[in-house]
C-alpha cells in the first residue's frame, strides 16, 4: 500500500465509507459530466474578427508573433516568409497531422521532414487543437500528429491555428476535449503555451528560450477572410 492509499483509507474510515457506494460514485460521475462553468472575462467573449484581434493582442503582449492568412494554402508561404525574415534556415520538422500534410509545402523552398524531434531541429511546426481568446494561449495535444517534442525542442516554433478553433476561455478547451473524445481516452499530454519559453529566475531578468522555443510564430487561418 502506498502513502496515498493509506491517506485515502484513513479518510474513508473516518467517514465510515468504503468508496464503492453506488450513490457516491454516481455523484462523482454526475459532477464530472456536468462541470460548472466559471466566469469568462468580457475580453474573451468575442467572435469572428474581434476574437482573432483579441487573441493576437494578448499573444503579441507575451512576445509571440502572429500572422493571419485567409486559407490553409497560404500557410507554407507565410512560414517561409517568417523564417526568411528572421534569417533562419529553410527547414521545418512536423508530425503526421493530416491538415498540415494537405498544405502546399512543395510550392515553397522549405525542406520539410517528418516525425518527432530528437533535439537537432532548429524549426518546428505544429497544428493547435485550440486557441484561447482571453489569454492568447495555444493548446496542443500530444500524439503522432503533433509530437510534444516539436513543441519544446526546436529553437523556433511555428503553430497553425484555425480561427474555428478559437474558444473564449480555458474552460471551453476542456468542454471541447471531452466532447471530441466522447468518453474515450484523453491525450497523454495537453500543453498550454502562452508565448515563447521564458524565465525570470536569474536577477529577475526575462530570458527567452529557457525551457523551450525562444521564438513562437502563430499563423491564424481566418475562415471568414476574403482570399
Amino acid at each position: 500500500m502506498t502513502a496515498r492509499d493509506e491517506i485515502l483509507a484513513n479518510i474513508r474510515r473516518s467517514l465510515g465509507v468504503t468508496g464503492q457506494e453506488e450513490p457516491r460514485r454516481q455523484a462523482v460521475a454526475d459532477r464530472l459530466s456536468r462541470p460548472e462553468r466559471g466566469i469568462v472575462p468580457a475580453r474573451g467573449q468575442k467572435t469572428g474578427a474581434e476574437a482573432i484581434a483579441t487573441f493576437r493582442t494578448y499573444a503579441e503582449a507575451v512576445q509571440a508573433t502572429v500572422a493571419v492568412v485567409s486559407g490553409p494554402a497560404q500557410v507554407p508561404a507565410e512560414a517561409a516568409r517568417w523564417l526568411g525574415a528572421n534569417n533562419l534556415p529553410a527547414r521545418l520538422r512536423m508530425g503526421a497531422d493530416a491538415r498540415l500534410a494537405a498544405m502546399p509545402w512543395d510550392a515553397t523552398t522549405l525542406d520539410v521532414s517528418h516525425g518527432p524531434s530528437a533535439g537537432a531541429d532548429l524549426n518546428g511546426v505544429s497544428h493547435a487543437f485550440a486557441g484561447v481568446t482571453e489569454t492568447g494561449s495555444l493548446v496542443l495535444l500530444s500524439g503522432p500528429d503533433n509530437p510534444t517534442t516539436i513543441n519544446f525542442l526546436p529553437d523556433n516554433h511555428i503553430v497553425v491555428l484555425d480561427s474555428a478553433d478559437l474558444v473564449p476561455a480555458l474552460e471551453d478547451v476542456w468542454t471541447r476535449l471531452r466532447a471530441e473524445t466522447a468518453g474515450g481516452p484523453l491525450p497523454r499530454t495537453v500543453n498550454m503555451v502562452t508565448g515563447p519559453s521564458r524565465s525570470g529566475d536569474i536577477d529577475r531578468t526575462i530570458f527567452l528560450g529557457a525551457h523551450g522555443p525562444r521564438a513562437l510564430h502563430v499563423i491564424v487561418i481566418d475562415r471568414h477572410a476574403t482570399a
